[in-house]
């Protein structure tokens, strides 16, 4: 597998744990892959809660509207709590306090695609909601971030009180959307091979091998 460059599309939300988990598997099949094979990853914006106020909501709030209360959503915790042990990520579902609204964090990541540090910036927003509790819709939690991706937090700042990429994170999410998404993770890979879900990296490695073939398979929006 060592002729065509692979481009992967990830369509996800910064307060989904499945994402981390799909990314985790993702990042074990491209190393699989290994340096012979050009890789690119470009993180794409789906909002799950495209309606949250600006400033987020109380988590015990939006747990009773959403599952009718922490208690039954705990079945879903332990579950993806359990997929996320086996792929080295310690959940704190109990630190987090506030269900943010996202869109700053993904005008946030597209900002970072532009200066080539969109992983890291996304890595970076992981581990502050998921394992530290963070509250990654607040300016200063974003902008800490950043810095820890290496962008200029000063710049950060003044870029999340305007609207620099807004229009254009907007058409990416409707354009996700006309692909027929309706949850995340979603992977397009070179444009036209889906895969829906945090799939096993065994399932990633089957599409590289058929792209490398040159088969079509799991087209997207198809």
């Amino acid at each position: 597998m060592n002729e065509r460059a692979l481009t992967v599309d990830v369509y996800s939300d910064v307060i989904c744990p499945w994402c981390y988990v799909g990314k985790r598997r993702l990042e074990r099949a491209l190393q699989q892959v290994g340096a012979t094979v050009k890789t690119r990853v470009v993180w794409k914006p789906f909002q799950l809660n495209p309606t949250m106020p600006q400033q987020g909501m109380d988590r015990r709030q939006y747990l009773d509207a959403k599952f009718g209360g922490p208690e039954a959503a705990q079945s879903i915790y332990d579950q993806v709590a359990a997929a996320g042990a086996a792929e080295r990520i310690p959940f704190a579902f109990d630190r987090i306090a506030r269900t943010p609204n996202t869109f700053s964090a993904h005008r946030l990541i597209w900002l970072a695609g532009r200066q080539g540090k969109q992983d890291a910036l996304v890595e970076a927003l992981f581990h502050r909601y998921f394992v530290e509790g963070g509250d990654i819709g607040s300016i200063e939690t974003l902008s800490l971030a950043a810095a820890q991706a290496g962008l200029d937090r000063a710049a950060v700042e003044t870029f999340l009180a305007g609207d620099e990429g807004v229009e254009t994170v907007k058409a990416e999410e409707v354009a996700g959307h006309r692909l027929g998404i309706r949850g995340v993770p979603y992977f397009v890979i070179n444009g036209a091979h889906a895969l829906s879900g945090a799939q096993p990296p065994e399932q990633f490695l089957a599409v590289f091998r058929q792209i490398n073939a040159g088969s079509v398979v799991g087209k997207a929006g198809g």
